[in-house]
């Protein structure tokens, strides 16, 4: 471990951690869409468009998606502290930091281990984004800060400085296995190749055949093919290579001695052999990947008014799918704002997931969704990556709370789940697989080949469960969440029944989550104000009763705890 310091952030409540319920996702048929046919075969269908808070979404995604995400591109938030007009700095910045870092965590366990994270961001929180995001993915494995020039006019309202740029953090997951692609080679590169001696091996530039740094076998004195005699290289300089590795370039014909054969050496670059590609760099302007006026006349075309006040152009989330996936790559936006990272995903053939909670999710997203699947969005990069049309998404939404109270305050079911809804909410929170059997009744899920769940509003008798042990046999195992069970104790049933484990609903899963809590959002209006510091109570008086405390610890007793008593 290195002696060097751990640099870590710290703000107000950084230790408390949401304990997020993961809810199911329903999919909604009608506001799903598809293609009528195939335009080629390459056309994806099964993209995911889900709406619903973000963080309760990335929990809901954990259990199917993590290490399957080859790239995450999200547009947070970025906290300009004109909106915290009910907070002081420390607890705007410390709730914005607490909301993020919830989210960072899942972030990093859906992604693959060559998968990367991209976070667009401002000069308001980049500094403390890159230290927080070091924390949670590691120092090692932050990879670049992009500055992406968006304007390309100074503001004059500015107060001091006319800010031109955001900026793009980049964190691979593990940096030793991300590999970027390189960056198409910009047009006009390959100008400087030419061809002046009909070379069969085709275009080539010359490259100086010397160089500064000192080599022991570069001092020698070169006769040209014209007769020319150069008694060594420039002063200051050595020859690059050794006068038989000369001879041997020569003999090969990748030596230029110019025209008449008495110019200084140059190497002969082929433009067949340079790599096909360039490294990407961390300056990028807004001629190459669009600016903020570009972003908003792509939304005006497509919606015939300017929305979002800060869309990202489509060049610039072409450029991130560039270096970032391959076709065929899982992207993960769950900001989704107007669709932008979805839409370029679409067209450039990688799979996406995106979440948005606001309205425009129907308004906006599935419009322009739709306009993309039927070939009708001509805007964009459409002509540049050639997109016709095609493919699809399912929409999803997030399935309301599982626990919920009843008029008497008592927890209980959701009166809106049916029974597969609670079969698969129990499988995700007890870590099963849903998948019910066609052949087997009692499988509604399973974690390994003989590992299942199955899951029953009914209260189970002895000889119901003795029957269904039975059927279950000696080399598998079932964890059975019912109502209750009768007739006996949960310790004489581990002993009668050794491959079935009983749960009773709802008390199984009380004390694991928020239930009840749907909104996360980084949206201040959704945020609690500090409350005043309480007058302390006085004691009560001889003869008043305190009142009762109805946690749920009090209802249950001590059901939360999770112990397992005969009914």
């Amino acid at each position: 471990m290195s002696n060097k310091q751990k640099l870590e952030l710290t703000w107000i409540g950084k230790e408390k951690r949401p304990k997020l319920e993961p809810r199911i996702l329903l999919e909604d048929p009608e506001k799903s869409y598809h293609a009528q046919h195939r335009v080629t075969d390459n056309d994806i269908f099964d993209n995911w468009l889900i709406f619903g808070d973000n963080l309760l979404a990335l929990k809901a995604l954990e259990q199917e998606f993590s290490g399957k995400v080859k790239c995450v591109f999200i547009d947070p938030p970025y906290n300009t502290g004109s909106a915290f007009t009910h907070y002081d700095d420390g607890l705007e910045h410390s709730i914005w930091l607490g909301l993020m870092r919830d989210r960072l965590e899942i972030i990093r366990r859906l992604l693959s281990d060559d998968g990367s994270l991209w976070i667009t961001i401002d000069d308001n929180e980049v500094h403390y984004l890159k230290v927080l995001c070091d924390e949670v993915f590691g120092r090692a494995n932050f990879v670049a800060s992009v500055i992406w020039r968006k304007n390309y006019a100074p503001k004059s309202s500015a107060k001091h400085f006319s800010v031109d740029q955001d900026y793009i953090l980049i964190y691979a997951k593990n940096e030793s296995q991300w590999h970027p692609n390189p960056m198409p080679r910009k047009e006009g590169q390959d100008d400087i190749y030419k061809n002046p001696d009909n070379d069969s091996r085709g275009r080539w530039r010359p490259d100086n055949l010397s160089a500064r740094n000192p080599y022991s076998l570069g001092i020698y004195p070169i006769m040209t093919p014209g007769g020319r005699v150069i008694e060594g290289p420039p002063k200051g300089r050595y020859w690059a290579v050794s006068r038989e590795k000369l001879l041997s370039l020569d003999a090969d014909g990748r030596i230029w001695w110019g025209k008449d054969g008495n110019n200084v050496p140059a190497l002969k670059r082929f433009l067949s052999e340079v790599k096909q590609g360039r490294v990407p760099q961390t300056l990028w302007d807004y001629d190459e990947v669009g600016h903020t006026q570009d972003a908003k006349k792509e939304i005006v075309t497509l919606f015939g008014d300017d929305v979002f006040s800060t869309p990202k152009p489509e060049k610039l989330m072409k450029r991130v799918i560039e270096i970032a996936t391959n076709p065929g790559d899982l992207v993960l936006d769950s900001f989704a704002g107007s669709g932008t990272t979805g839409a370029v995903a679409h067209k450039m053939g990688r799979r996406w997931i995106m979440v948005e909670l606001g309205e425009h999710c129907h308004t906006h997203i599935i419009p322009r969704l739709k306009k993309v699947i039927d070939g009708e969005d001509k805007g964009g990069v459409t002509e540049s990556v050639n997109w016709r049309g095609g493919g699809g998404f399912r929409y999803y939404r997030l399935a309301p709370s599982l626990i919920i109270n009843d008029r008497w305050g008592n927890p209980v079911i959701n009166p809106e789940y049916n029974a597969a809804m609670l079969a698969e909410a129990l499988a995700k929170l007890e870590g099963f697989n849903y998948a019910p059997s066609e052949t087997h009744w009692w499988q509604h899920g399973h974690s390994s080949e003989r590992d299942f769940i199955y899951v029953t509003t009914q209260n189970l008798s002895a000889e119901q469960l003795q029957a269904l042990s039975e059927e279950v046999g000696s080399d598998q195992s079932l964890l059975v969440c019912c109502s209750a069970f009768r007739g006996v104790t949960a310790a004489k049933a581990a002993e009668r029944w050794p491959n079935l484990t009983l749960k009773k609903i709802p008390k199984m899963v009380l004390a694991r989550c928020e239930w009840g809590h749907d909104d996360y959002s980084l949206n201040v209006a959704n945020l609690p104000i500090a409350q005043p510091t309480p007058t302390p109570i006085a004691p009560p008086t001889r003869g008043r009763k305190m009142a009762r405390d109805t946690s749920t610890a009090d209802l249950f007793g001590d059901e939360v705890s999770g112990a397992e008593n005969d009914v």
